[in-house]
């Protein structure tokens, strides 16, 4: 195996959530280009035909199912759908995630469960799920935030306590799993990136935020599907339990 050879993904299989829209999109399509065969959930199934048919246009197989990662059931019937398609599962994106920007003292119980259940219990389920029937030198990639680690002018306790439990949970699980299951457990911390979350900022918003960046713009969402790739990989195999800050240093500005 050369160097470059560490990095594909060759008759691996991947489930991705979230693949509807945004940065799911772009993981599917570069985990399909890496080699992999992709597994979609999302909630919004009659949205995935299009994020399938860029799996299948890099020659990969694609298989989609409607997933409400809040609903343990659900992302059991993925891995199920997965097993019984593909008879494997070696790679987990655990990318479906929802964000509100409420006031503290006016953000109500259903709100901060609504975002708790998704962005963290579902990861926690999905990954459940994923742990019974993943094999030596899989991989779980948790898409937790800089949010996680720092602040950014506006009021987003339930996602930031999301994003941060999520963080905690990635350590754990690699405590776990890692050793015993060969299962490496990783997350990653992305900043700004175009998506429908970041559609729904008020004007303005981004571009102010843009002064905190060294690299002082956007990331690509290319950019962080390559940090997945690299993570479910090979090239990666000494890797487990690490959170990777994909900001364009703004976590260290």
């Amino acid at each position: 195996m050369t160097l470059t050879d560490m990095f594909r993904l060759d008759g691996k299989v991947a489930i991705v959530t979230g693949a509807s829209s945004g940065l799911g999109v772009a993981f599917a399509q570069g985990f399909a280009e890496a080699g992999a065969d992709v597994v979609l959930g999302a909630r919004r199934v009659d949205r995935l035909e299009e994020t399938a048919q860029l799996v299948r246009n890099a020659g990969r197989k694609v298989l989609t199912h409607a997933t409400d990662v809040a609903v343990q059931a659900d992302c059991q019937a993925l891995v199920d759908a997965a097993m019984a398609e593909f008879g494997r599962v070696d790679v987990l994106i655990n990318n479906a995630g929802i964000g509100t920007a409420v006031p503290a003292t006016r953000e109500t119980p259903e709100q901060f469960t609504s975002v708790i259940d998704v962005n963290l219990n579902g990861c926690y389920w999905m990954a459940q799920a994923c742990g019974r029937v993943m094999g030596q030198g899989s991989s779980i990639i948790n898409i937790s935030s800089v949010l996680g680690i720092t602040t950014a002018g506006l009021p987003q306790a339930a996602y930031a306590a999301s994003k941060a439990g999520l963080i905690g949970l990635t350590r754990d699980l690699a405590q776990q799993w890692t050793g015993r299951k060969g299962i490496r457990v990783n997350a990653i911390a992305p900043g700004f990136f175009t998506s429908e979350m970041t559609d729904q900022y008020p004007p303005g918003y981004l571009e102010q935020q843009q002064t905190r960046i060294p690299t002082g713009r956007k990331g690509d969402p290319r950019e962080l599907a390559a940090t997945a790739v690299f993570l479910a990989s090979d090239a990666a195999g000494y890797i487990t339990g690490q959170t990777l800050p994909v900001d364009g240093g703004m976590t260290i500005a």
